[in-house]
């Protein structure tokens, strides 16, 4: 029964995290066990058992569950058979997703390596509008996953595809995303590459891609800026902060004195 599956995929974690926690005692049990049921539900007819197991499969990677072995030899290649050109339809897209929240998850040479080229030839997947949306969607934390060289090198060319796309939804993805991707990349590729790219995009034709666009212009300027000086970071989420410095930490704030006179000053230099 579907409905048994599904309910023992909601119990690996908790059974794994407790295997892990008495080690000793089992010290292969998650491995030649649990991990082989992960793996085989991922293609299950029943896409509720699937989307069971794709999500204790997320949690026990988060946890850091998997071996570096098992991810490679068992995990990847059935994303990679999943996500591959003549797979079902239904059975690309859920790969293509569990791929792109995977990677932030694994060692950088892992992406780069096994998953990396797969992600690349989705982004110019022709019959599936839905397998180039979510690559979209997830471009930044793919660039982010992989590091500035391979951004550059293999990314940045299909970001230029998917910031063009037919479909006005994917460019409004790209929008979104811009200031994570431009984070990854060097300062020269920022100002010669992606601030003309983002220019295309503040004139798109569909307002929603645009509206998008608007929204991102801010972050997208402040990856311009020296993040040692200007204490800017990308938290874990994918989002813009500023990390205040020592300085501002340590020293108490403006008397109001001095307040009026930096004010004056900044008037008289405007």
């Amino acid at each position: 029964e579907p409905t048994v599956r599904t309910e023992l995929m909601e119990q690996i974690p908790p059974i794994a995290i407790f295997l892990q926690e008495s080690r000793p005692k089992f010290p292969t049990a998650f491995f030649e066990y649990l991990m082989p049921i992960v793996v085989r539900y991922l293609t299950d007819v029943n896409n509720q058992v699937r989307k069971a197991g794709q999500e204790a499969l997320l949690i026990l990677l988060e946890q850091d569950l998997v071996a570096q072995s098992d991810i490679e030899n068992k995990v990847c290649p059935i994303l990679l058979d999943l996500s591959a050109p003549d797979s079902d339809d239904e059975y690309k897209v859920e790969a293509v997703n569990i791929i792109c929240k995977m990677a932030s998850m694994l060692s950088r040479s892992t992406v780069e390596h096994m998953l990396l080229p797969r992600f690349c030839e989705l982004c110019s997947d022709g019959k599936l509008f839905q397998v180039r949306k979510i690559c979209a969607a997830n471009f930044g934390d793919i660039c982010n996953a992989v590091g500035q060289e391979a951004t550059e090198r293999l990314l940045i060319p299909k970001f230029f595809e998917l910031c063009s796309d037919s479909v006005w939804g994917m460019r409004k993805a790209c929008a979104e995303c811009f200031m994570a991707v431009s984070y990854t990349t060097s300062p020269e590729v920022r100002r010669s590459k992606l601030s003309p790219l983002f220019i295309s995009l503040i004139s798109d034709t569909c307002r929603w891609v645009r509206q998008a666009a608007f929204q991102s212009l801010g972050p997208f300027i402040s990856t311009f800026a020296n993040p040692s000086s200007a204490g800017l970071y990308i938290r874990e989420d994918g989002t813009l902060s500023i990390r205040p410095s020592s300085q501002d930490v340590n020293s108490n704030f403006c008397q109001p004195s001095n307040n009026i006179t930096l004010m004056s000053s900044s008037a008289n230099a405007t």
